[in-house]
């Protein structure tokens, strides 16, 4: 059995006073394909930076096999250079791999950095990972702002790579898709599944009722204990006070347990008074910046109680067309009209109405005061913050220090709180964790208002939608009966993926001949010969280091020992390598003089 290529090995770290770290083991083998699951704040971020050598635990150990190359994808990341190409390369990626993995994403290797959107800064990143050719891929996220077609080509691209990999990401059908092996980061610790997440659920579950068992059991003993302790016999005092110690420790298992706990989310979602039956109708409606056309003769009606998809490359005009359809921009051309009582809620993919400096009491109370008024309700803020996973005193924290998952339960909090029979969600997936995602599908399957949803996760789609419209950017807009299946079926070729870029190596300038003179140089005489020497040895010295890393039990053994000795066997083969081609070197340049004399 192969060693894995990286491990973490008994990893501890505390956040302040929050452990989030206590004995977590893992371990990722060659070209394997995993993903890494947890709700929001479990730590599954830190653990990739752990694992990428970026954050330094409180204790255990890190192991990475010698010669090893991690390529690392944050949540959210940073595009330095003045093009992508001059980003892409940073990592010493060639220019022609770069270039061609740039292409792949459908991005411009010599566009600009600045002013990038947040698909264009997604795609950046994964094509520079991509383009480095790393033994390994921590992608945080990856489809984050990605439209569909980009996290088909992100599949290919996994599909493709001999690189291992550990994902993190809430799209259900991506981590279906791409990978073999589960890790479950919870209650601090991680749990292993050797098949893909399309097993996760079934398999998480059985661990859920066997520790909810166990917790039952451990229960019944404790009232035993104590049950026992109330009626003890002082004559065993000795006795007595060893049992006491047992059940006090056995009280703080139960303790450490219940504060381990999954807090659930109590989100509510209820749909205000009825809108008209009719809430949009666009007639032959046709839309443009500039010369780019993004609508043209476009119709369609929206009835109350429908749910409605929209779909498209990033750029299409997704967002365009929903502040068309509810008249928040006018159309170039055509007609739009709007139902009668329309209350709209609606929850953006850039996250505007947060800005970096609010505090979350300032998001949930814009006009002050204590009480959130949830759909007609008074609320204090605090018990209403608590529903959504906050605490009192994150209340006071300004937005820049929450995560992403986070600031989306924020605006969740915020846009659930209003009454709304048309509840518009830009992009609502992004960041939040699957428990959070199902919860939200379960309120949304149970609204009787009208939903718009735009979206890139293909199962959250297929989950809700009643029909979908899709754009392809240059003005075309087909809308189709059911989710993202039935519209991929029924519109097949509507969407075009940009091409595969063709990867060319470039050619190498012919070496050069080498300076004949009548013999070899004494200085090149004695390196042939210390050349022969060495490549005659190395054989029985690859052998005797094969032979070691052969013991199965050498890494679980003395680990430190097999990556000293998988390192020198690099060592040495790269040194044969090398001694190989200076010694045929040396030798044509001998033959050569030979044959001129």
């Amino acid at each position: 059995m192969k060693a894995p290529i990286l491990a973490l090995k008994d990893v501890r770290l505390a956040d302040g006073p929050l452990m989030l770290f206590d004995g977590v083991d893992l371990a990722l083998d060659a070209r394997v394909r995993a993903c890494l699951v947890g709700r929001n704040g479990a730590g599954k971020s830190t653990l990739l930076r752990i694992l990428a050598g970026q954050v330094e635990p409180d204790g255990g150990e890190r192991n990475l096999a010698a010669g090893t190359r991690i390529a690392f994808v944050p949540q959210e990341p940073e595009i330095t250079g003045a093009t992508l190409l001059e980003y892409a390369i940073e990592g010493g990626a060639p220019s022609y791999l770069a270039e061609a993995r740039l292409t792949d994403f459908g991005l411009d290797p010599a566009k600009a950095t600045q002013g990038l959107s947040g698909g264009e800064i997604r795609r950046a990143a994964l094509a520079r990972a991509f383009a480095e050719d790393a033994d390994v891929l921590l992608l945080d996220e990856p489809t984050n702002h990605l439209d569909i077609l980009a996290i088909e080509t992100l599949e290919d691209e996994l599909a493709s790579a001999r690189a291992a990999a550990l994902i993190v990401s809430h799209d259900r059908a991506f981590l279906e898709r791409v990978t073999r092996r589960s890790f479950w980061l919870e209650y601090r610790q991680v749990k292993r599944l050797d098949k893909g997440f399309a097993h996760f659920d079934d398999w998480a579950e059985k661990i859920t009722a066997q520790e909810l068992e166990e917790a039952r059991r451990l229960d019944r003993f404790i009232q035993r204990e104590a049950h026992w302790m109330a009626r003890g016999v002082t004559a065993r005092r000795a006795r007595n006070e060893g049992r006491k110690r047992r059940l006090e420790s056995l009280r703080q298992d139960k303790a450490d347990r219940l504060k381990d706990s999954r807090k659930e989310l109590n989100m509510g979602l209820a749909s205000s008074g009825l809108s008209g039956k009719r809430v949009a109708e666009a007639k032959d409606v046709s839309k443009a910046f500039g010369e780019r056309v993004l609508l043209k003769n476009f119709s369609t009606r929206i009835l109350r109680g429908d749910r409605v998809a929209i779909v498209g490359p990033n750029g299409a005009g997704k967002t365009t067309l929903v502040k068309v359809l509810l008249g928040q921009i006018p159309a170039d051309a055509g007609e739009v009209t709007l139902g009668t009582n329309l209350e709209v809620a609606y929850i953006d993919q850039a996250r505007a109405a947060l800005t970096p400096e609010m505090t979350l009491r300032d998001v949930l109370l814009p006009a002050g005061g204590d009480q959130v008024l949830v759909r007609g309700e008074p609320r204090h803020v605090v018990s209403y913050a608590k529903d959504f996973l906050f605490t009192e005193g994150q209340l006071r924290q300004p937005v820049r220090s929450l995560s992403g998952g986070e600031r989306n339960r924020l605006l969740l909090a915020r846009a659930l709180a209003q009454p709304a029979n048309v509840m518009v969600l830009d992009e609502p997936t992004n960041d939040l964790d699957m428990d959070t995602l199902d919860l939200l599908e379960d309120l949304l399957a149970d609204y009787t208002g009208t939903l718009i949803l735009v979206s890139h996760d293909r199962d959250f789609i297929d989950r809700l939608a009643t029909s979908t419209i899709g754009l392809d950017g240059a003005g075309r807009a087909v809308e189709t009966p059911g989710g993202w299946q039935d519209f991929v079926s029924q519109n097949a070729g509507f969407f075009t993926r940009p091409a595969v870029a063709a990867v060319v190596a470039p050619k190498l300038p012919p070496r050069a001949e080498p300076v004949r003179t009548a013999k070899l140089s004494y200085k090149d005489q004695r390196r042939l010969s210390e050349l022969e020497s060495l490549i005659a040895e190395a054989p029985a010295r690859l052998t005797a280091l094969e032979a070691k890393l052969a013991d199965p039990g050498l890494y679980s053994r003395d680990a430190e020992s097999f990556h000293n000795i998988s390192r020198d066997l690099d060592a040495l083969r790269l040194a044969l390598t090398a001694a190989e081609e200076e010694w045929l070197v040396l030798e044509e340049r001998r033959e050569a003089l030979q044959a001129t004399r």
